[in-house]
Parts: C-alpha cells; sequence; structure tokens
C-alpha cells in the first residue's frame, strides 16, 4: 500500500510539473491585457524560482526585495562570474540536471545558452519598451542594462584641461606611464576597433602602447581602485557606475566618455526546462519593467527606454554577441598581443 501511495504521489508530482510548463509554455507568448495577472498568479503557486546570475553582490538586495515583497515568490540566487554561470548553466544541461529557473549575465554568454538550446524564446510586451538592439530575433534573451565602458582618472593627477578628446590624444608622451586598462575587454576593444576602421583602429592601440606603455589590470573593480588610489592615473576600460559612485563618497575620481562609445549588455532568460517557469517568466517580465528604476537607482544604464538614464545624452554603441563569440579567438589574440604581452602579465 505505501508503495502505491509513493507511485501516486510521484504521478501527481509529475502532473503538476507538466501543467505547470504547459501554462509557461502559453504565457511566455502571450501578451493579452491580463499577462501579469496570469502571469503573477501561476508564479505564485510555484513559491519560489532559482536565479543563476553576475549581478553586484551588494545590489541583489536591492534588486530582489521588491520582487519578493510585491509577488509573494521567493528568488534563490546563486552568484558567480559570468563564465562560470555560463559553465554550470550548461554541464547541468547536459546532464540531464534542470535546477535554473532563470539567469541573468552578460549577453554573449545568454546568446551561448542560446545556443546551446538552454532558453526559452519568449514574446514579452516589455519589449516594445526597450533600446534598439536589445533584445535578438529570437528571443532567447532580453537586456535589462547596459554596462558602459568609460575612461576614470585620478583628479590628483590629471587636470581636466589634459584630458583627451579622442583616443589618438593618448598617444602623446605626458601619458607614458599613466594609462591603464583591464586584462579582459577585447569585446569592447573589438566594438572601438570596428567602428574606428579594423587597420586605422589595431595601429592606434599599437602606438599608444609602444609610445605610453599601458598597465594591465586583472578586475574592472581593481582597475577603478587603482584610479581612486593614483597608481593608475588614467583608465580606458571601467564600467561607468563605478567611478560615479566612488566620486560620490568623496574619492578623487572622475570619467570621460571618448568615442565610440561602447556598452556590453547584461540579460535576463528563462530556462527552457526552469521546474518553475512561471515564476520565472514573471521574473523576466520584472527586469524588464519595475526594476529599471531601481537599477537607475544604483547607477547602472536601464535598457528600458521609458526609465530615466544617467547616460541618456551618449550615443553608444552595442556589442553585438553573435559577432564576439563567432570571432573571439580572433579578437582575444589581438588584445593580448597589444596590450597584455607587452605589459608582462
Amino acid at each position: 500500500m505505501r508503495m502505491v501511495n509513493c507511485i501516486l504521489t510521484l504521478f501527481a508530482s509529475v502532473l503538476a510539473a507538466s501543467a505547470g510548463a504547459q501554462t509557461a509554455n502559453l504565457l511566455a507568448t502571450y501578451e493579452g491585457p491580463d499577462r501579469a495577472q496570469r502571469l503573477a498568479a501561476a508564479a505564485q503557486k510555484e513559491g519560489s524560482l532559482t536565479l543563476y546570475t553576475s549581478f553586484a553582490a551588494s545590489d541583489i538586495p536591492t534588486l530582489i526585495g521588491p520582487f519578493e515583497k510585491k509577488y509573494g515568490v521567493k528568488v534563490n540566487v546563486w552568484r558567480a562570474s559570468t563564465v562560470t554561470v555560463l559553465q554550470r548553466a550548461v554541464n547541468e544541461a547536459r546532464a540531464g540536471r534542470h535546477e535554473v529557473d532563470a539567469v541573468h549575465i552578460s549577453a554573449p554568454e545568454m546568446e551561448a545558452l542560446h545556443r546551446e538550446k538552454i532558453l526559452l524564446p519568449v514574446a514579452s510586451p516589455h519589449y516594445k519598451n526597450l533600446l534598439p538592439g536589445t533584445v535578438p530575433a529570437h528571443r532567447a534573451w532580453a537586456a535589462t542594462l547596459l554596462t558602459v565602458f568609460v575612461q576614470a582618472y585620478n583628479t590628483n593627477a590629471v587636470r581636466k584641461e589634459d584630458l583627451p578628446r579622442s583616443f589618438k590624444d593618448l598617444q602623446d608622451p605626458k601619458w607614458k606611464g599613466k594609462l591603464g586598462i583591464e586584462s579582459e575587454d577585447q569585446d569592447w576593444f573589438a566594438t572601438v576597433v570596428q567602428e574606428m576602421g579594423e587597420g586605422e583602429g589595431l595601429a592606434l592601440f599599437r602606438e599608444m602602447v609602444r609610445r605610453n606603455g599601458m598597465s594591465v589590470r586583472q578586475g574592472h573593480t581593481l582597475l577603478n581602485n587603482m584610479v581612486v588610489s593614483g597608481e593608475v592615473p588614467f583608465a580606458l576600460t571601467v564600467y561607468n557606475y563605478m567611478p560615479e559612485q566612488a566620486k560620490r563618497k568623496g574619492a578623487p575620481v572622475d570619467w570621460i566618455a571618448l568615442e565610440p562609445v561602447v556598452a556590453r549588455t547584461n540579460a535576463v532568460g528563462v530556462a527552457q526546462r526552469a521546474p518553475r517557469p512561471n515564476a520565472a517568466l514573471l521574473f523576466h517580465d520584472y527586469m524588464l519593467s519595475e526594476a529599471q528604476p531601481l537599477l537607475v537607482s544604483m547607477n547602472y544604464v536601464p535598457a528600458n527606454a521609458n526609465a530615466p538614464s544617467p547616460l541618456k545624452n551618449l550615443k553608444i554603441k552595442l556589442v553585438d554577441p553573435s559577432t564576439m563569440l563567432d570571432q573571439r579567438d580572433k579578437w582575444v589574440k589581438a588584445y593580448e598581443a597589444i596590450f597584455v604581452k607587452r605589459s608582462g602579465l
């Protein structure tokens, strides 16, 4: 009798999971006026979701708290670097382990998850409010924020009147020993060089490094801290919110944005085999709408055009995730040859 009860319980669980998946598949492409209500009701029955993300640990409570409070759905967060999140999601999927419901990492890695058939295509009504180029045609992910690369400088070491007006100005001998860059910003580099014209862009950076050197640092937080301390007076690739946050705390740092201004997008997606798909869909829509002002409050640049962007006056060129996946080896090799190997890192 006990075995029969166990079988019946298991069968009921399978039916419930199947019903939840069917509901999610319908709601994933449903754009009716009651989408939000239907999603919330289905998500509350599931009660929670598991999110894999590279989002800054200190900012996660600000982002997650309002969602949990409003919808009564618990968000269990597993945080790691973008590459580690990608590896875990792929390895689990290949092993037939379906634990993750939603993913939020950089767009090139989200595109890689799409190519692995791990993400569910979604047709959200919020897509119409997003900036051009932030939702791919396959709709397996959508950008939530733009991480804009800016140039940070120590205000005690660099005078405003000496600031460069272009990257070419950084070939001037006055910048010798003063320049720094992050060790893995190949996507920024590829986008800048392509905008300049590949031959011209590569030649410009080769000459810049040949004349003035380049301090290569591992990690954008470290590089920003080196600018604050004055050890690196001028950094080429810092995320926009880092020097801004430090500046507001009174640090001797400021930033400029040389053209072309490049941004990497972070994106959200729903796992194709999510155990709690409706909660994941609700979180997906939340990130594209209600969470956008929260991102702005933390100095992130929103993907939703209706949110008040702190960098609304900048003309921004987005990194193309597909290009970076397809041409990654080429740009890694060029970046290392020009910057990393010359620094001795």
